[in-house]
């Protein structure tokens, strides 16, 4: 479904000017580059993996280590997006009116969720921290398409500012959470490419990324959190606030953030501690601060769906994966760390026994936000095997939860929870090259990658 508000804006834009308003791609090519005209990028071709049988025309980058591709400009990441392109047409300018690929209204029932810590590959210059959304157009190409049967969907861990030191980054084990974040104060300066915001606004860059992820052939969604004393609210000219879920002030704020980023082009939502919504479980609960009511996230959920006019949105649960029905009513979508991973045979049972659930289904994991490291390549490589072929039928396929170790290995004194509980700066220069360069493991990291990639193409025709 189209963006209305979206098309409102623009066109109104464009009426207003007496021009056609380019596209936000292309605004952000002008911003960065000062050019949005495109060249066939001939390293891409030759790095590009290819699906198998029927999947041949889907393409992306295996093979390499994020610097890569971190280590490129703009326009060569755009070049390559361009260049991997499904239809085999190449656009020497980027095309407007870009759609998310249609998987139909459930689509997040089968998804394949990689969550990309968009803040740990951001710019490192020095001790500040920027530019997280152009480093993930950047890794776009690397990222496989969707299958046939089901879509493939990015989810970024920072889109809003995080409580203590955003913008910034610090010392390795200094905690910079970025599960603390503000309200109502934009969007985080580790995202958001602020030194050309005159020439593009924070909500373009936004929906920049969504149309190339979306061209990608990808989907995109974000992570919540939900734990009040995880969120503030920022009020001009005073001191910020703490959010408590019993003011409906604060709730209606909720409601309109979550609306406007899916109006910028996200269709899925992590919830963060979901499980524990309405004091279900709470003895396993490790988040701070009360959580909304059942009823309370039904109705949330129920007015982003009508507020946004979408029909296509999946609300996505972190652990609530016990009480079925419990949670299909609460409006969700999937849910996380449903059934031990390792047993094929078991994911391949439950998902025969979950067939006819197309509102919910809880959902496998190769790793999650928690992961402190410590598998190897092969448990994690058997993992995604199991997420990827552990069905009867792809349609009886059950939803499965990655993260960016699973696809790029880290280096060996880092892990995902690190990276989400602090943001340090690998760089041995202060140069943000130095930084993508020593974040990740490099000639083993590659190989692993490469291994990935082959799993990949076998499921992309399914």
């Amino acid at each position: 479904m189209k963006n209305k508000y979206y098309e409102k804006e623009k066109s109104s834009a464009a009426s207003y000017s007496g021009e056609k308003q380019d596209n936000p791609c292309n605004k952000l090519l002008k911003a960065v580059c000062g050019s949005d005209v495109l060249h066939y990028d001939k390293w891409s071709e030759t790095k590009a993996y290819r699906g198998i049988g029927a999947a041949r025309a889907k393409k992306w980058l295996s093979n390499i280590v994020p610097a890569d591709v971190l280590n490129r400009s703009l326009k060569r990441a755009v070049n390559s997006i361009m260049t991997l392109s499904e239809g085999g047409i190449f656009y020497r300018k980027f095309p407007d009116n870009i759609d998310s690929p249609n998987y139909g209204d459930r689509w997040g029932r089968l998804a394949n969720y990689i969550e990309i810590n968009n803040r740990a590959i951001a710019k490192m210059n020095g001790n500040r921290c920027s530019d997280g959304i152009i480093s993930t157009i950047k890794l776009l190409s690397a990222i496989p398409p969707s299958a046939k049967s089901w879509a493939n969907c990015i989810i970024l861990s920072q889109i809003f500012p995080n409580i203590y030191g955003d913008g910034y980054n610090k010392l390795p084990h200094e905690e910079n959470s970025i599960y603390g974040i503000k309200l109502n104060s934009g969007y985080s300066e580790n995202i958001i490419a602020n030194s050309i915001i005159s020439k593009i606004s924070p909500e373009d860059q936004l929906r920049a990324f969504n149309d190339l992820a979306h061209f990608r052939g990808i989907k995109t969604g974000f992570r919540m959190v939900i734990s009040e004393d995880q969120l503030k609210i920022a009020r001009p000219y005073q001191e910020d606030e703490w959010f408590r879920w019993w003011k409906k002030e604060h709730e209606e704020l909720f409601i309109e953030e979550c609306t406007k980023l899916f109006n910028l082009g996200f269709e899925a939502m992590f919830i963060d501690s979901a499980k524990h919504i309405g004091g279900y479980d709470l003895g396993n609960y490790t988040g701070v601060g009360a959580l909304p009511d059942y009823r309370q996230m039904q109705h949330i959920l129920h007015e982003i769906r009508r507020r946004t006019g979408k029909t296509t949105l999946s609300f996505v649960g972190e652990k609530s994966s016990d009480d079925f029905e419990r949670y299909r009513k609460m409006g969700l979508t999937a849910g996380t760390s449903f059934v031990s991973v390792d047993n094929f045979d078991t994911v391949k049972e439950w998902s025969d026994k979950l067939k006819y659930s197309r509102d919910y289904a809880p959902g496998a994991e190769v790793s999650n936000d928690n992961d402190e490291g410590g598998r190897t390549y092969e448990q994690r490589l058997s993992r995604i095997r199991t997420c990827l072929f552990a069905f009867t039928y792809p349609s009886d396929k059950l939803p499965s939860f990655m993260q960016t170790e699973d696809l790029f290995p880290l280096r060996y004194d880092t892990n995902t929870h690190h990276l989400m509980m602090c943001n340090p700066s690998y760089s041995t220069d202060g140069t943000p090259e130095s930084h993508w360069e020593n974040l990740f493991a490099k000639d083993d990291g590659r190989y692993y990658n490469h291994q990935v990639g082959e799993l990949f193409a076998y499921a992309l025709s399914l």
